[in-house]
């Protein structure tokens, strides 16, 4: 999913334009703001387009391999196609959430420790929510209370 991630982040970076956010202007100005909005408009727009392509093939109708084997694989591929398709779902929350947050204010400061969230690791993750070191103590806990 990572390597999904990102190479829709890539494929669309064209969409964002020239600029470019940096350290040495305001912290989430208006310029950065958009700049976010634009890119996680735009990955919201290529998993929608995805998402469509899949079902269109999938109304094309049942699988009509003859052969057993060929029949399994295919059912095997179109199970992946959907599951795939429910994480970019559950994507597309996230990304509704985070264009909800720069309408708020919230982008960009961890929902934690109410830090700014480098700009480093929002060009990687847009819909990140957390720090980094936020982060890694959430795993840490969950990884701890999983082992209770």
């Amino acid at each position: 999913m990572a390597t999904l991630h990102s190479d829709a982040l890539n494929q669309h970076q064209h969409f964002v334009g020239a600029y470019q956010p940096g350290a040495n202007e305001e912290f989430m100005n208006p310029a950065q703001l958009a700049y976010f909005r634009r890119k996680l408009l735009a990955w919201k727009d290529s998993i929608v387009r995805e998402s469509r392509e899949t079902m269109t093939a999938l109304a094309s109708g049942p699988i009509q391999e003859a052969d057993l084997t060929d029949r399994a694989s295919s059912e095997t591929d179109w199970g992946i196609h959907l599951r795939t398709r429910d994480r970019q779902r559950k994507l597309i929350s996230k990304i509704d959430s985070a264009l909800r947050r720069i309408d708020t204010g919230e982008y960009g400061f961890c929902e934690v420790t109410g830090e700014p969230i480098s700009l480093a690791r929002l060009e990687a993750r847009p819909i990140a929510t957390m720090t980094v070191e936020a982060q890694e103590r959430h795993e840490k806990n969950e990884r701890v209370s999983r082992d209770d």
